[in-house]
């Protein structure tokens, strides 16, 4: 098990929130089920670019701050589902805040990230080249 090495400052609410929702597809998840989808696959289905480990292992992160529930149904096939607890419900706001500001932001938003991919894409091809012109002993 992980333990942290420095401290996670409890006297700040903006701190906790992030440890809630701190991993990449965690507002995917939460916004997901909210709108009914609550067994692992369709979760799997709505979210292709996540793996299947990282959707287990966020889903395990969100059960364990108490916002999602799991429900195993002990029949064969065994059956999952996932839904919102009350604390869940209460991040919605939040979640919706989150994707409204990035609607109401995304001609600017995608220009300034689709930039900073090709250039860091760039950055990443020159060092490929310094590498390799070092290796082969070009100046």
């Amino acid at each position: 098990m992980y333990i942290r090495k420095i401290p996670l400052p409890l006297h700040c609410g903006l701190h906790l929130t992030r440890e809630v929702l701190n991993g990449k597809w965690k507002p995917n998840l939460l916004f997901a089920i909210a709108e009914g989808i609550k067994r692992p696959s369709d979760i799997q289905k709505a979210l292709p670019d996540a793996t299947k480990r990282v959707l287990n292992l966020q889903l395990k992160e969100l059960e364990e701050h108490g916002v999602v529930s799991k429900k195993v149904y002990h029949e064969l096939p065994l059956r999952v589902e996932y839904s919102l607890t009350p604390l869940g419900e209460s991040l919605m706001p939040i979640i919706d805040a989150m994707n409204c500001w990035g609607d109401a932001h995304r001609p600017f938003l995608e220009r300034v990230i689709m930039q900073g991919e090709s250039e860091s894409v760039t950055a990443e091809r020159k060092a490929a080249c310094v590498y390799y012109l070092d290796k082969v002993g070009v100046e």
